[in-house]
């Protein structure tokens, strides 16, 4: 379950990035800032429960980890960002130190 928790924190560590983008893009910057502190303060919830088992560093890699690609995934889709081919093989790296990181644990 915790592994889940994890993931999901994840999700909403791409949440508040996002939040943060919108707020500069809407016309009205209050609904963009409620997204930020509203995934900020679930993520690192889900991110403390994660943690009653799975060791800090490994929690803490694997959670900015699926933050770090999933919001360049956004980026890329929904705001046009540069799609390289060596911002792709970054992000490669990235999801196989998290999958390393979850095989090793």
């Amino acid at each position: 379950m915790n592994w889940i928790y994890l993931i999901l924190a994840g999700f909403f560590e791409i949440g508040w990035p996002l939040g943060l983008k919108l707020s500069q893009t809407m016309p009205s910057k209050i609904m963009g800032i409620l997204i930020a502190i509203i995934s900020m303060s679930l993520s690192g919830l889900l991110l403390w429960l994660a943690q009653k088992t799975i060791p800090i560093g490994t929690a803490y890699a694997v959670w900015t980890g699926i933050g770090a690609v999933g919001t360049l995934i956004v980026g890329i889709v929904y705001f046009g960002d540069s799609a390289s081919i060596w911002r792709m093989l970054a992000a490669l790296l990235i999801v196989i130190g998290i999958v390393g990181l979850k095989l090793a644990h």
